[in-house]
């Protein structure tokens, strides 16, 4: 499989990891040769309720059995969509209250651009600093590394960046910035967190000039930071919303959420100012609503600062430097580069999967399901403690 896979199959690295994958179950991913491998990954923080949880299955294939495809997002009213964005919609503080359902994270983000500069009329958009949005051509224009940018300019013009956390740096959000965009938690800068009512102050500052708030929420929304969404732990509700991997607990996903004035721009002058055929699925929607119910009508979210806390208990050692993040969104800060290099590919020897952060290279990241044991973790924590002992 692993000759095709390279062969056939675009890549995105020259050494992708190549396990071949057999099923998945839980907590665990099992290859070909019958091994099981502990997921502290989750796809990314993508599979929420770990693999194949069996409320999301049933709907996936009570759905499918009904029907999969039927109309260009937007035209036909279909219930899995319908009464998920309506439960959204119930559990997001105001004006939160339309949904806008995509395909993936970055489109969600290309989404939220534009919406900003048609409801604002204005055209600057300021980022942060170390920054990750996604790759498509917007999202990318957001980053501030421009190894990743420069062979793929001209871009999107108008993007300036302020450094998280510097508060100084909020003076240079005026009267022509349409929104300033911000992960609530910095992901490949190392799960780093806002401080001193940060985000409180941005978005006040938004107010004070016009400017537009969004938050990226693709990878700490749904439960994975002791919240539904990171923004509550902050006290600061956003203009736009934009959500993603771990809604649909596996299958792609992505939306941006706001106020129904906000949104009703996009719908006129022009008409259809974003459109998708495939956002919104029925099969995907059904699959977000299980994941979402799950997370309601469980302890799942309230459990995760004490898994949090765990791990944290656990995971202490001279090569590790500092954990960052909350609740099962955690970055190994290690002594060295090569140890976090060395520690994941390592890891991957002992069935224990690991990965790296995009930019932080001191990072190792944990952010498993939610479901994971106490046990589980347990376990994985003592072979990480061992590999880090033995190097």
């Amino acid at each position: 499989m692993n000759k095709d896979f390279l062969q056939y199959q675009a890549q995105t690295s020259p050494y992708p990891l190549g396990m071949e994958v057999s099923h998945a179950k839980g907590s665990y991913i099992y290859d070909t040769n019958g091994n099981a491998h502990l997921d502290f990954v989750a796809g990314v923080s993508a599979c929420t309720l770990g693999h194949c949880h069996p409320e999301v299955v049933e709907a996936i294939k009570n759905q499918v059995d009904k029907y999969m495809h039927v109309m260009v997002y937007g035209e036909y009213s279909q219930s899995p969509a319908t009464t998920y964005t309506k439960l959204l919609a119930d559990n997001l503080p105001a004006p939160l209250e339309v949904t806008y359902l995509v395909n993936s994270g970055t489109e969600a983000i290309e989404g939220a651009l534009k919406l900003a500069r048609r409801y604002t009329g204005r055209s600057e958009i300021i980022a942060a600093k170390s920054a990750y949005h996604g790759n498509t051509m917007g999202s990318l224009s957001l980053m501030d590394f421009e190894e990743r940018k420069s062979v793929f300019r001209p871009l999107l013009p108008d993007i300036y960046h302020i450094e998280f956390n510097n508060e100084k740096d909020l003076e240079k959000i005026t009267t022509k910035t349409a929104c300033v965009i911000l992960e609530t938690i910095q992901g490949g800068a190392g799960f780093i967190l806002p401080k001193n009512d940060y985000l409180k102050k941005v978005k006040a500052r938004c107010k004070e000039v016009g400017a537009l708030l969004i938050l990226d929420e693709i990878q700490p929304g749904f439960g994975r930071t002791g919240k539904l969404f990171a923004f509550e732990h902050f006290d600061c509700v956003p203009d736009i919303l934009v959500i993603g991997k771990g809604m649909a607990s596996g299958l792609p996903v992505g939306a941006f959420t706001a106020s129904k004035e906000i949104m009703h721009t996009l719908s006129e002058n022009p008409k259809m100012g974003h459109i998708t055929t495939f956002g919104g699925n029925p099969v995907i929607a059904a699959s977000s609503l299980a994941t979402l119910n799950v997370l309601l009508n469980s302890n799942l979210i309230a459990d995760t600062l004490r898994k949090e806390a765990l791990f944290k208990s656990l995971l202490k050692h001279p090569k590790i430097k500092e954990i960052r993040g909350k609740g099962l969104m955690l970055a190994l800060i290690m002594d060295t580069p090569e140890t976090a290099n060395e520690l994941v590919l390592q890891a991957k020897e002992k069935n224990l999967i690991l990965f790296w952060l995009l930019f932080e290279n001191r990072a190792v990241r944990i952010s498993p399901p939610l479901t994971i044991s106490e046990k589980l973790i347990k376990e994985g924590c003592a072979i990480i403690l061992a590999l880090l002992n033995s190097m």
